[in-house]
């Protein structure tokens, strides 16, 4: 089978030309005690079969400079494609996301709503200082990765997905469902908001943890949300080194939990997905 991680952070051991500049000022734990570069990713990535993946700009150690991660996919064009972070509060936004994509930049970028990379609280990203973002984002069709928890925030995001139907957004983590405390409500909760074409999901080790630990349940969180958005709206990434155990062990959990799963979805989750919404992907594996 194919894989593709879409979701994995790199950091270089280079800090003058990588220097260090978090937003918010703190650096995430994982980020200090176990950092993986592009080249260990590499040979993670060869030691666990994995053909491609997408790096995520590590906001906790680099701020808003792309530098590494684009560098990276420049080095190994075949292996890589990168999500980067841009402010969509700026008044140049839009012209900022145009410059930042294209022909050697960004294929996608991350935002977030919560937690100790954010200097503004509150629901800030469907404030109308982003709405140039947001237009801009849709007519480049440009994916963006939101990191959010599902919850009092949910009419918020309903209203971005409402107000700009054609932009994709990619939920991290699925939005921290709390399948721990039922997966059958959690399910459904997600499901409902399968009626916006544009949104896709991100499946990690955050959910998969919960859903591996719910043993026969699991099925009551994943068939609802299979069922209405399709497999093909559904794209897994690691979370490597966010997540403490190793890449082959993350692999394993995936296919563990997804084992019951048609060979068709399985594929459209660990990699099919994730080509369609990252065309540079596509075009380097074939």
């Amino acid at each position: 089978m194919d894989f593709v991680d879409t979701h994995c952070h790199i950091i270089s051991d280079d800090l003058t030309s990588y220097p260090r500049a978090p937003i918010g000022g703190k650096q995430s734990q994982w980020a200090a005690t176990r950092p993986v570069t592009a080249e260990g990713m590499v040979s993670r990535m060869n030691e666990t079969g994995i053909s491609q993946a997408v790096l995520v700009q590590a906001t906790t150690n680099y701020g808003y400079d792309n530098s590494y991660v684009l560098d990276s996919c420049r080095r190994w064009p075949g292996r890589f494609v990168a999500v980067g972070t841009v402010d969509p509060l700026r008044p140049d936004a839009a012209a900022s996301l145009k410059a930042a994509v294209g022909d050697g930049g960004l294929a996608g970028v991350r935002l977030f709503t919560s937690g100790s990379t954010v200097p503004t609280q509150g629901e800030w990203f469907v404030a109308p200082q982003t709405f140039p973002f947001w237009e801009q984002a849709g007519e480049m069709g440009v994916p963006v990765c939101l990191q959010m928890r599902l919850g009092p925030a949910t009419k918020q995001l309903v209203e971005l997905l409402e107000r700009f139907p054609g932009v994709r957004v990619l939920l991290d983590h699925i939005g921290y469902p709390d399948i721990a405390a039922s997966p059958a409500r959690a399910g459904a909760e997600v499901a409902e908001l399968a009626a916006h074409p544009g949104l896709h999901l991100k499946l990690t080790h955050r959910n998969l943890e919960r859903l591996r630990d719910a043993g026969e349940q699991a099925g009551d969180f994943l068939r609802p949300v299979i069922e209405a958005f399709g497999a093909g709206r559904i794209a897994w990434g690691s979370n490597l080194p966010a997540a403490e155990q190793c890449l082959p062990d993350l692999m394993a959990m995936a296919q563990e939990v997804l084992a019951g799963l048609p060979e068709r979805d399985r594929q459209e989750i660990f990699a099919g997905t994730a080509r369609r919404l990252y065309p540079g992907l596509a075009g380097a594996h074939a």
